[in-house]
């Protein structure tokens, strides 16, 4: 199976994956453990790489850093020399430095788009209260590859815990993405929707690989969206509106 390269259009980051985790922990940015940050970075890593994705050279960049970073941490204050001690701090505030930084950017770059939005509105045409309703309220969000990759990680650790760990069994014949996708885009054109996870009901390795990325592929093709109403809320997968 080809590798599938996570730098698409609306997917993000290393530095993106890093302020998904401080959102997802709820604390001020200020005041994260970055050592928890840390093997949380590097968990989403791995679940990235059992997915088979191609993950962009910044994101072990990243990797290294923090690693370096986390090991510092592990050493003995007395077995460090003022020079390793001052390289850690400068590594950490470095770290600090362009996560603001770069939240900053986002939030002033979402600013920006929702003021050109309400401006495409100002001589839109009045809406059509005869017309059918959204099936979605409009407050529901379209959710990253970090939120799936979250999905991911949630259905392994259940699997865990029912005793039922993803079998890596090969079969003689294996789906593929393109398949996949299309019985992914008929499925919703008979359900109109679904919950992501329901599109995992089978347990092996593969055919999760496969699933994830047909779904990736839908996704960067704009044939599906994937939305939420909160962090915390299931994954809906439907399609696009016409």
């Amino acid at each position: 199976m080809e590798h599938y390269n996570v730098k698409i259009d609306n997917f993000e980051g290393p530095l993106d994956l890093l302020l998904h985790l401080i959102q997802k922990a709820e604390v001020d940015i200020y005041h994260i453990s970055l050592k928890t940050i840390i093997e949380q970075y590097l968990q989403y890593v791995q679940t990235m790489q059992e997915l088979e994705l191609d993950i962009a050279s910044e994101y072990l960049v990243m990797a290294a850093t923090l690693l370096q970073i986390k090991s510092n941490m592990l050493l003995p204050p007395s077995s460090k020399e003022s020079a390793d001690i001052e390289d850690e701090y400068d590594a950490e505030e470095k770290l600090y430095e362009q996560l603001i930084e770069y939240k900053k950017y986002k939030e002033a770059a979402l600013s920006l788009r929702k003021k050109e939005k309400r401006s495409g509105f100002r001589y839109s045409k009045p809406a059509d209260t005869s017309a059918r309703p959204l099936p979605f309220a409009k407050e529901k969000r379209t959710v990253s590859l970090f939120d799936l990759i979250d999905a991911i990680q949630r259905l392994k650790d259940r699997q865990v815990k029912e005793n039922r760990p993803v079998t890596t069994t090969v079969e003689k014949e294996t789906t593929t993405v393109t398949n996949r996708m299309t019985e992914i885009i008929l499925t919703i054109k008979e359900r109109k929707r679904i919950r992501f996870e329901e599109l995992f009901s089978v347990q092996e390795k593969s055919h999760i690989v496969v699933t994830f990325l047909a779904v990736l592929e839908l996704m960067k093709n704009q044939q599906i969206r994937c939305v939420q109403s909160n962090n915390f809320a299931d994954i809906i997968v439907e399609a696009r509106e016409e």
